[in-house]
């Protein structure tokens, strides 16, 4: 007796050179076959086009980390930012529901204040600070409007070994100069890109594209590393673990001095409380989540070798 082959799934992956689009692309490999669209394969900007391709490609999940990230230039480019952070993501949530597809994107501490003592629940009331918080929050909001069976995963201090991150400019600044001034007033929870894009393949897998769609539970979820830490005493575990590969370092550690948010004035606020409590997301999905600095570790290995 011959048996039907299964048909393979289509994974559509948006902002596939981001740092954690970069990294989903590796993940999701194993799940189907995965349609990895760059910026100039796909502006977010115009909806038009984002909802030609997705008619054209019925993806079975659409997995969206493409954002418009500049925080402090998107004080004054307040179109694109939520043009890219609001309107995308919701055609994106249209054509899922359209298709019975899987959305899920990825949203950000920002949406929170930063003012609670303690870590942030998915429950806790939003009230973004910044024009890129607003304009994320806008995006969940475009999601939960539609209708469309979504993850919505908040994350916080992503650093991946593709693409720009704090690790990296602490890793070159302590290369260069002899003493570092960091910030030791903001906390949260160093959360590497390969992390987020390993947990998204993990319940894509077993708890969508498993055949079980209908019982899937979606919503919002916060998804971070285990620990917390300051930017300050990110920076010292970054360039200690560099020193112990190796690394020939201008810095010493302990002249990395520690400076309140407020002697580093950006153009837009950023959270003093970072950290989200990612009880939600465990539970549900059975998800271990290591330690910061295990993934820092291993984010070095990769960013030295």
């Amino acid at each position: 007796m011959r048996h039907k082959t299964p048909s393979i799934p289509t994974l559509l992956v948006t902002g596939s050179n981001g740092q954690v689009g970069f990294e989903l692309r590796r993940s999701l490999a194993p799940l189907g076959r995965v349609v990895a669209l760059e910026r100039a394969g796909c502006d977010l900007s115009r909806p038009d086009e984002l909802r030609r391709i997705v008619r054209e490609l019925r993806p079975d999940v659409i997995v969206n980390p493409a954002a418009y990230t500049a925080v402090d230039k998107a004080e004054t480019d307040i179109e694109a930012a939520y043009a890219i952070n609001s309107v995308a993501p919701g055609v994106l949530a249209e054509e899922a529901k359209t298709l019975g597809s899987l959305l899920v994107h990825y949203s950000t501490d920002y949406v929170f204040d930063g003012r609670k003592d303690g870590s942030y629940v998915e429950t806790d009331k939003v009230n973004p600070q910044s024009v890129y918080g607003k304009s994320k929050l806008a995006g969940e909001q475009a999601i939960a409007a539609s209708g469309v069976q979504a993850l919505v995963l908040r994350t916080c201090w992503v650093a991946g070994a593709h693409g720009s991150n704090f690790a990296k400019t602490m890793l070159k600044l302590g290369r260069e100069r002899d003493s570092l001034r960091v910030i030791a007033d903001q906390f949260g929870a160093p959360t590497t890109a390969s992390l987020i894009a390993d947990v998204t393949a993990q319940i894509v897998a077993r708890h969508w594209l498993s055949g079980r769609p209908a019982a899937f539970a979606g919503g919002v979820y916060h998804l971070a590393a285990a620990g917390e830490t300051s930017w300050h005493g990110y920076a010292t575990e970054v360039l200690r673990m560099a020193a112990a590969l190796g690394v020939p370092l201008q810095a010493n550690l302990e002249q990395i001095e520690a400076i309140p948010a407020t002697a580093y004035p950006l153009p837009a606020p950023r959270p003093a409380n970072s950290r989200l409590n990612t009880s939600k997301l465990r539970e549900t999905f059975g998800i271990h989540l290591p330690d910061w600095q295990q993934g820092i570790r291993l984010l070095l290995d990769q960013i030295l070798n």
